[in-house]
């Protein structure tokens, strides 16, 4: 099976100069666990995570000048684990295990078209798993 037949379709993405506040709302709106950074040209460029957020936001305070100035591209991981949708699910599997990552961008033409994460290979599994009663 390839990729593409278990990936989410469509890519919640953020500006790099937006702050952390905004892209913990859109995080939370958009009901997702992270936040792909794309330039103008929709190339990645980087990587935020629930866990990136939740610990920048703990340590800023209200009057600190810094939540005021501070940008994802501030906080962003920029090794973004990409993957291509013609792929099969035991690569995407296999290189989420080696990157310790939990989700994975999906490219198709070196355009990004979705994610795939380890919930959704483990939902893939428990269903080839699960006999019809």
């Amino acid at each position: 099976m390839e990729v593409k037949e278990a990936m989410n379709q469509g890519v919640i993405t953020i500006n790099p100069e937006i702050r952390p506040l905004e892209a913990f709302e859109k995080m939370y709106k958009e009901g997702v666990r992270r936040l792909f950074v794309l330039d103008s040209e929709d190339n990645p460029k980087g990587v935020v995570s629930y866990s990136d957020l939740i610990g920048v936001l703990g340590s800023l305070r209200p009057t600190n000048k810094e939540i005021t100035t501070l940008k994802i591209s501030d906080i962003m991981s920029e090794d973004v684990m990409t993957i291509d949708s013609h792929n099969g699910i035991e690569d995407a599997a296999n290189l989420m295990v080696r990157a310790d990552v939990s989700g994975l961008l999906v490219l198709e033409d070196d355009k990004p078209v979705g994610v795939i994460t380890k919930t959704d290979i483990c939902r893939m599994v428990a269903a080839e798993l699960l006999i019809p009663v």
